[in-house]
């Protein structure tokens, strides 16, 4: 029998040693979103790109995974920021228990694509913004 190479060794432990982000859910828009834990989820989008894509892959998280009925409201809970479960450098999290967003100043007007903690919106109203962009001729 050979011996193992102390450089497969090495990497094998090292792949070993990395996290394992639970199994992730592939929503629309190129999104996935992983549950952080029993309240909250985070939802990465395959570029950094516009609010709307967050929201529509909280919206799909929400109802195929969670069960959310379309009058749920989804609050951000996490702007966007380095993703946990993956080391990915956008994700944004959410979370359906409105008790687990720190209290934020109200503020007279809602900005998209902010995605500040405590900007909510209801499952059914997040989806709306899984449509496709429109494509310019």
């Amino acid at each position: 029998m050979k011996p193992i190479s102390p450089v497969l060794a090495a990497l094998t432990a090292l792949c070993l040693a990395l996290p394992i982000p639970a199994e992730a859910f592939s929503g629309r828009r190129d999104t996935r979103a992983y549950p952080i834990s029993d309240v909250a989820f985070e939802v990465i989008a395959r570029t950094a790109g516009s609010a709307d894509v967050y929201w529509c892959g909280a919206s799909d998280y929400a109802r195929r995974v969670l069960n959310a009925p379309w009058s749920a409201k989804i609050h951000v809970l996490r702007g966007r920021g380095p993703s946990v479960t993956t080391g990915r450098r956008t994700a944004v999290q959410f979370t359906l228990d409105a008790q687990a967003v720190p209290p934020q100043p109200r503020e007279l007007f809602f900005v998209l694509n902010r995605l500040r903690p405590g900007d909510r919106m209801s499952v059914q109203q997040a989806a709306t913004h899984c449509a496709p962009p429109p494509v310019r001729p």
